[in-house]
């Protein structure tokens, strides 16, 4: 009924109409045996019931009494002042008071409720005493006890109500705090499903469109003294650019990579070696070491990928005459060991990746490698060629954050190679 009150509910709303039953039932009831004694006061209490039943409904009925306390505190006094009058003319008025233990206690500050709840029962025994015309213990047992428990349910009430209001803020801040959790979750999935993206396309469309373009490049050099050799460089440019597209077209389907679809990942480097070797001027060899066993998807395709854009870096920028690729399988472990003879770089001086200029092979390398907890170990240096090691633990991630290792030996001076 006011602002410092509880906000209604279905619950207190149905407990707020039994009260308004409550009262209405004990006035009617004090009227009806006033008029069924016959007695001299029967007008007198039937007026007085009915100015109080008036009083009473204009708590409800008035937007003032539901939203100031102060106001609620002036109705109470008005209902408290013909209750006393009726309490005088009829000693059934006595029973008033429970339903008023329960509006004192609901609308006023606790300490005024508790004040207003004493005054009351004070009020209903001596009443009822004088009726009787003697005082006995008993007559305070009654509204004494009724006010205790009035008092007991209502801090019951106020007691649960807290708890639940505590509960819904709770429950509010956990939904508030779930909603910004997916929101990060979504955010973080997107952002690791576009550095998946990226990966991939560096190692498989990036690198095929370049090693098209050097293709293209060798077939333009060719002619028009050489055109069986244009013709040659032209036709793998042409199965570079398939390859190409059905790798696009995996990724649009979410599919593993072609080169592993019905074969082992040693026949796909095998294979990617023969390709290799068959469309560049490089000798590129794959030889396995150790039993073989299964590999989980994602360990095949990030091994496949790092030998793929391994051996891409070595015919764009190593100048080497030979590669070689090996798969070992050493117990707990996999490795991927690629070497070339090239012309090597000091991985010290590696230039940041650029869109323009690339150099994003490296940390996609790095990337794949963390992801798995595995490890990435660079040998080179200017003139001494390079060999890359990636190494995967066979029984799942392996405790710690991934290494990044890199050795460079003493080299000549001469200046570095920078390498994607």
């Amino acid at each position: 009924m006011n602002t410092a009150s509880p906000a209604p509910t279905p619950t207190t709303r149905a407990l707020s109409w039994c009260l308004h039953l409550l009262v209405l039932g004990l006035l009617t009831l004090a009227a009806w045996r006033a008029v069924a004694d016959d007695g001299t006061a029967a007008w007198p209490v039937l007026a007085v019931a009915l100015a109080c039943a008036g009083v009473y409904a204009a708590g409800p009925l008035l937007p003032r009494v539901r939203r100031s306390r102060r106001a609620a505190a002036l109705w109470l006094a008005a209902v408290g002042a013909v209750w006393l009058v009726l309490l005088a003319l009829s000693s059934d008025a006595v029973w008033l008071a429970f339903p008023l233990y329960f509006l004192q206690l609901h609308l006023l500050p606790r300490r005024a409720g508790l004040a207003a709840v004493a005054a009351t029962a004070a009020a209903a025994i001596a009443g009822f005493a004088a009726h009787q015309g003697s005082f006995g213990a008993a007559m305070a047992i009654g509204p004494a006890l009724g006010a205790a428990v009035a008092v007991a349910v209502v801090r019951g009430y106020q007691a649960l109500y807290r708890e639940s209001e505590r509960r819904r803020r709770l429950i509010e801040e956990l939904t508030a705090t779930r909603a910004d959790l997916d929101r990060v979750q979504h955010t973080a999935g997107v952002l690791a499903e576009r550095e998946r993206l990226a990966r991939e396309i560096h190692d498989t469309l990036a690198q095929g469109l370049s090693s098209i373009q050097l293709l293209l490049r060798a077939a333009e050099r060719a002619l028009p003294d050489r055109p069986d050799a244009a013709a040659g460089h032209v036709v793998a440019a042409r199965r570079a650019a398939v390859d190409n597209l059905a790798e696009a077209r995996r990724f649009v389907a979410a599919l593993t990579p072609p080169a592993l679809d019905g074969t082992t990942l040693a026949d796909a480097l095998a294979r990617l070696c023969a390709t290799t070797g068959a469309s560049h001027r490089i000798t590129a060899r794959f030889h396995r070491t150790g039993d073989p066993v299964p590999l989980a998807t994602e360990h095949e395709v990030a091994l496949l990928r790092i030998a793929q854009s391994a051996l891409a870096n070595t015919v764009r920028h190593a100048h080497a005459t030979g590669a070689e690729i090996t798969l070992g399988y050493l117990g707990d472990r996999v490795t991927l060991d690629i070497t070339d003879d090239g012309t090597g770089f000091d991985p010290a001086l590696l230039p940041a990746p650029d869109p323009e200029s690339g150099g994003f092979g490296l940390a996609a390398m790095r990337a794949r490698m963390r992801a798995l907890g595995g490890t990435l170990t660079i040998e080179s240096a200017p003139g001494r060629g390079t060999s890359l090691t990636a190494r995967l633990p066979l029984g799942g991630p392996a405790d710690g954050p991934p290494e990044i290792m890199y050795d460079s030996p003493p080299a000549p001076d001469t200046t570095p190679e920078a390498r994607p």
